[in-house]
């Protein structure tokens, strides 16, 4: 279900895109989703994800400005801010505060070398600046349906295939345990 409402706001601005084949339509969609999506979990949990917040507050500016200037820039941005921002607080994170935002997610999962969670923390950093450049290619080389598609489709399939990519690099240092019959 959390993925789910994850996504609910993506998904909004795809189905209203489709419908209207109006990037401001969608994106006036988009901002209410969030709206809705931020407000649905503080009521029933009490508490908001920083990323969910970061997210709100850069679908109200740039989605707001997309809408009131009636100018697709704004919101072709967003995917790239939001990428880039989460690559700052990776690398802030680690190289200022001392703290692996990755294995603070992960570390009652799997047990790794300090080494290995620093280069996971860097990868991820990476991905997101890559993501957010990749984005910004797409959105300014190739027509506004192709770049709400890959904004939807691509940015999404290319996480989960580095997701993938990243677990099956951290693989050998999962436990495995036997059969104790074998």
């Amino acid at each position: 279900m959390k993925q789910l409402l994850d996504f609910f706001p993506l998904l909004v601005f795809f189905g209203f895109y489709q419908y209207s084949k109006s990037i401001v339509t969608a994106t006036a969609a988009l901002i209410v989703a969030t709206v809705v999506q931020v407000s649905y979990l503080w009521l029933r949990h009490r508490k908001v994800e920083k990323t969910q917040l970061i997210t709100l507050v850069v679908v109200l500016v740039f989605g707001g400005l997309t809408v009131a200037l009636h100018d697709d820039t704004f919101i072709k941005w967003k995917p790239t801010i939001i990428n880039w921002l989460l690559a700052v607080v990776l690398l802030g994170s680690q190289w200022f505060a001392g703290r692996n935002i990755i294995r603070g997610m992960l570390e009652k999962e799997i047990n790794l070398p300090n080494p290995v969670w620093s280069h996971l923390n860097l990868a991820w950093a990476l991905f997101f600046i890559i993501s957010g450049v990749l984005n910004l290619y797409v959105a300014f080389s190739f027509s506004e349906p192709v770049w709400v598609k890959f904004k939807v489709f691509g940015l999404f399939g290319l996480t989960i295939l580095f997701a993938i990519l990243q677990v099956a690099y951290l693989s050998r240092y999962f436990k495995h345990e036997t059969d104790p019959t074998e």
